[in-house]
């Protein structure tokens, strides 16, 4: 059974979460953006043991708490092969523009689309690549939820004019493979309120 914690961190108030499996308590954390002590702190709450930490993209609101959580959970740090650069470079992660730089470890694995991340017992996050926000960017797809990082917000989408942006793209993106999903999907997105699928292509007035 899969189970899911969301934390907001941060001055831009980005989404962590926490899923683990809770029969063997085996974890990722997706988007530690900042505040790791918060992060760790719930980590051990919960008596989780951290197998990954997933990046849906290399911005700094979504890496800064990288370095913390791994080296307090020994977790792998996982993201796809576009953003990898991100993560070790304060001008590509934006953050350099904040006046606190942030250069975070090097990626160990990286993604690439249609992968599959296990947790625990039967539980699989598989990673769908959603350029747009970024040009690694992805969503993460489980059992009836999808965690859409910067690509899909409840009633809005992701910025593109950022380096890597493409508005063109991110469009593509999410009608190609977000919308495709069944309307009682649940989207965890990297900001602000959960929605689902269906919502989304109702009201969602980026998406007409």
């Amino acid at each position: 059974m899969m189970q899911i914690k969301c934390l907001t961190v941060g001055p831009l108030l980005a989404n962590c979460y926490l899923v683990w499996c809770e029969e063997t308590k085996e974890a990722v954390v997706i988007d530690p953006g900042a505040e790791g002590e918060k992060i760790v702190s719930e980590i051990e709450k919960e008596h989780l043991r951290v197998k990954y930490i997933i990046n849906t993209h290399g911005h700094v609101d979504h890496i800064s708490a990288n370095r913390e959580v791994k080296n307090r959970t020994g977790a792998k740090i996982l993201i796809h092969a576009d953003d990898a650069p991100l993560l070790t470079n304060p001008q590509l992660n934006l953050s350099s523009y904040l006046g606190a730089p942030v250069t975070g470890p090097p990626p160990d694995v990286l993604l690439c689309e249609g992968e599959e991340i296990e947790i625990g017992n039967n539980l699989k996050l598989e990673v769908i690549h959603t350029p747009g926000h970024t040009r690694g960017g992805i969503c993460l797809l489980a059992d009836k939820v999808v965690f859409t990082g910067d690509t899909l917000f409840a009633g809005s989408v992701g910025r593109t004019d950022f380096p890597g942006g493409s508005y063109t793209e991110l469009l593509d993106s999410i009608k190609k493979k977000i919308l495709t999903l069944g309307d009682d999907y649940v989207i965890y997105p990297g900001h602000g309120p959960a929605s689902t699928v269906g919502e989304e292509r109702r009201n969602n007035p980026f998406l007409f």
